[in-house]
């Protein structure tokens, strides 16, 4: 294969497969080559994902995470009926169960129903129980199109789709370096060296670090978040039928621990948001000291750590102790026992940081002389990847047409 191509894009997770099939469908006849770092797709923050199909409560009306994430979320509802993914509309309870919380789940009313979020419901007590019987609470939403899916799947169909149309796959490809030389960029990795005309990163939890090989600024930081699951046991799945969420915390790019219903049948509990010690962090003794110390180093880990210490304790005193971790999910489902449970999965999630201290919470996207960096893509990303892949082809379509 020759070292000159037209493309080279950095990360074959759900989102940088969904770019490159863009591109490709497109351009016909692009010469393009994708770059992952591990010997398979979709080994990170895609396949760890929880499996649900957002349907866009959340986010303010009129912003790119809403549109994009209603438009990803048809897109991506059709991509798997053409590719024969199997879809569960399972539906999600948002369950307020304090009076504190009834304000705050009455604006996600507002935001759900103004960004066209279909057939939003108020239910009452009883109604809840209509749906979940185990469950309880004050008053919640009910959101019927919320779906679940299995995304590796996904992101093995798009990776049959980017080489079918054309693209070339190349797996345990980490990226050393990057520097424009003689009009191209010289990508250096454990394999031959590369030297594509433009190129478009979707690094995730490596992402900030590609970003600087180019000179972009360190401004904003990932730091690694794991989150931990537990699961019902079988025995137990009669608790839960579907998706059961918390009321969120405004303040945390988080939704709280909740019940997640698997393709499989499977039901997960969580996650929690714990620090992690190592980008690929998915356990508490996983440690990578030069990532770790990247971590401390940047400053606007300490002003958030200071920000949300009370949190950040409580989360890790969650994660260490299974009793407190069940304690949390019980206030709306009160006949959850630590019997029910057995350990879970766990994931990472890539928080990007702001020097002050912000967890950022909105896309960034850097770069020039043909290059884009997708600096941060946060959730939903897998549910918008679609739509999202279709903004950086424009974005990036944009930046070369300049």
């Amino acid at each position: 294969m020759s070292d000159r191509h037209d493309v080279v894009v950095v990360g074959a997770g759900i989102l940088g497969l969904a770019t490159a099939r863009e591109l490709l469908q497109r351009r016909p006849g692009l010469d393009l080559v994708v770059l992952e770092k591990e010997a398979e797709v979709g080994r990170h923050q895609t396949g760890h994902n929880s499996g649900v199909i957002h349907t866009g409560i959340y986010y303010t009306p009129g912003s790119l995470k809403a549109r994009l994430c209603r438009a990803g979320s048809q897109m991506m509802t059709e991509f798997c009926q053409d590719h024969r993914i199997p879809v569960d509309r399972c539906g999600k309870l948002l369950v307020a169960t304090e009076a504190s919380e009834l304000p705050r789940l009455e604006d996600l009313m507002r935001r759900g129903t103004a960004n066209g979020v279909p057939e939003l419901t108020w239910l009452p007590p009883d109604g809840i129980k209509d749906l979940e019987p185990h469950a309880t609470g004050l008053r919640a939403i009910h959101s019927p199109h919320t779906a679940i899916v299995d995304f590796s799947a996904v992101t093995q169909a798009l990776s049959k789709d980017v080489q079918r149309l054309g693209g070339t796959l190349l797996t345990g490809a980490p990226v050393r370096s990057l520097r424009r030389e003689h009009g191209a960029w010289l990508v250096q990795t454990g394999q031959e060296p590369l030297r594509p005309h433009a190129l478009i990163t979707c690094a995730g939890l490596w992402s900030d670090e590609l970003a600087r090989m180019t000179g972009e600024p360190a401004n904003p930081r990932i730091i690694p978040f794991r989150g931990d699951y537990l699961r019902l046991k079988p025995s137990s799945r009669r608790l839960v039928n579907g998706l059961i969420y918390p009321v969120p915390d405004p303040s945390l790019p988080f939704l709280g621990v909740h019940t997640t219903k698997r393709i499989d049948g499977d039901v997960w509990l969580g996650p929690n948001a714990v620090f992690a010690f190592s980008r690929a962090g998915y356990r508490f003794s996983s440690v990578n000291l030069r990532e770790l110390g990247a971590s401390l180093a940047w400053p606007g880990f300490w002003r958030m750590a200071r920000r949300y210490l009370g949190t950040s304790v409580g989360e890790m005193y969650r994660d260490l102790n299974r009793g407190a971790f069940v304690q949390a999910l019980r206030c709306y489902l009160p006949e959850l026992g630590a019997d029910d449970v057995v350990a879970g999965p766990s994931g990472v999630r890539a928080q990007a940081v702001a020097r002050d201290g912000t967890l950022v919470d909105d896309f960034v996207f850097s770069g020039g002389d043909g290059i884009l960096h997708v600096r941060n893509a946060p959730s939903p990303g897998a549910t918008s990847s679609l739509a999202i892949a279709r903004e950086i082809v424009d974005r990036f379509e944009r930046s070369r047409a300049t």
